[in-house]
């Protein structure tokens, strides 16, 4: 790892996760070099642990064709995913036994870098950067020059609602905020038993996607601090915003992913939905008789004229500091996520959203999704949405910031409370975490 304040940060102490696992502060960072003879090409054989669906299929393509030239063979080994993969990667690392190769979400790499589970594969993928967005390669690099994975899928967020019925009771669609709160208050006095949307504490990642939008930077470095901004400026905007419409009744306060949920969006209870671009097949279990009534168009924005979006979920493909064959792992992470035919086969095999940008308007997403036969632009412009993808900052405790946002703004949605006090609970318990772990937090 560099020796820069970045990375001498990362070093001071284990992630909540790992204190979970009992284990110790870390103090010296791993070496990138991957063994006494390390080179880019084989005999090597590897193992990738990863969630994604027919991934092996996709391995199958590396193993018969790159792999087998270069004597680079990997072997899939298929896991869960979320907390629970990287509690095992972190087990396994303690070990000293983790794969050469891991799936890891964005918000998850931090913890891993601060284990030192992860090596810097800057030196293997020179000259990729290029190929995504600017603002999904930078949740790779944590802000450093250090390179920590590969970007594998992404999940820009986009504004979906019902034509047909935006139609029937007069409603534009929002190109701003101001807009959205005015849309769903319109839509109320038309329809008081409608609703707009709902705002859900269930799922953090929507909240921290509409924050990232905003400009938000949830964890920076100060010198040799950590410095959390949940409650900046930006989200303070987001919450107040979000919680205004939910106390005035003009939107749902009602969690997704439920029953219920499910029926508003069937039923035409509920009319729009903020997502992300897996949406679709969200939709096609949610609310089955409504396929080909929706329509997509790009997030609302803060101020007109501006185009910027969030992201909601995606990963990466890391190399770990136990490989030793790490530059032969960082050619096979290189070349999943930016070979025309591996990206093809993830897009069909998987059903993700490749984070390459080329591979966003490839053959692949030539036609929309079956559920948006009706919108056959759907996959283009999703692209041009994807290209706006904001920076965001993640840090090593993002699993105890996520659970407080969920416990804190559930009960604000649910009484029609301050979502600003929310907030600041979220922002204490989040710094509260990181002193106890024994970071050092600017102020």
């Amino acid at each position: 790892m560099p020796n820069t304040p970045h990375g001498r940060l990362l070093r001071w102490s284990a992630t909540a996760v790992s204190v979970a696992l009992g284990a110790t502060a870390l103090t010296a960072c791993g070496s990138s070099d991957g063994g006494d003879s390390e080179t880019a090409s084989g005999p090597a054989s590897l193992t990738y642990w990863t969630w994604t669906p027919g991934m092996d299929k996709v391995v199958d393509l590396w193993n018969a064709g790159p792999g087998k030239k270069q004597q680079i063979k990997v072997t899939v080994k298929k896991q869960a995913s979320g907390d629970t993969l990287v509690t095992k990667i972190l087990t396994a690392h303690k070990a000293g036994k983790a794969p050469d190769l891991v799936q890891a979400e964005y918000q998850a790499l931090p913890t891993l870098v601060s284990n030192d589970a992860l090596a810097d594969i800057s030196g293997e993928v020179d000259g990729i950067k290029g190929k995504f967005a600017d603002g999904v390669w930078q949740q790779t690099t944590l802000g450093s020059d250090a390179v920590y994975a590969v970007p594998q899928d992404s999940g820009p967020m986009m504004f979906y609602y019902r034509e047909d019925l935006f139609k029937q009771y007069g409603l534009e669609v929002p190109a701003t905020w101001d807009e959205f709160a005015e849309t769903a208050r319109a839509l109320k006095r038309k329809a008081p038993d409608k609703a707009l949307t709902t705002f859900s504490a269930n799922d953090s990642g929507l909240f921290a996607g509409l924050a990232q939008q905003a400009g938000a930077k949830w964890w920076t470095t100060e010198g040799e601090k950590w410095k959390v901004g949940i409650d900046d400026a930006s989200t303070q905007k987001v919450a107040d915003f979000w919680g205004g419409l939910v106390e005035e009744g003009a939107i749902d306060n009602q969690p997704m992913y439920t029953p219920a949920w499910n029926k508003a969006l069937n039923t035409g209870k509920q009319i729009a939905w903020v997502s992300a671009v897996w949406a679709p097949g969200t939709l096609t279990t949610a609310a089955p008789d409504t396929k080909e009534k929706w329509a997509m168009a790009p997030l609302p924005q803060w101020n007109k004229g501006e185009q910027s979006t969030g992201s909601w979920g995606g990963s990466s493909t890391a190399v770990t500091t136990d490989s030793e064959h790490q530059a032969a792992a960082a050619k096979f992470a290189a070349w999943l996520n930016t070979d025309p035919k591996a990206l093809a086969a993830l897009a069909k095999e998987g059903g993700i959203y490749p984070a390459a940008t080329t591979a966003q308007t490839s053959d692949a997403f030539a036609q929309p999704p079956a559920f948006f036969a009706n919108q056959p632009d759907f996959y283009t412009r999703a692209a041009e949405i994807a290209e706006t993808t904001a920076p965001s900052a993640w840090g090593p405790n993002v699993n105890v910031a996520y659970t407080s946002f969920k416990d804190a703004f559930a009960k604000a949605a649910k009484d029609k409370s301050d979502f600003g006090a929310a907030l600041t609970t979220m922002q204490n318990s989040t710094v509260d975490d990181l002193e106890k772990q024994g970071f050092e937090v600017a102020e």
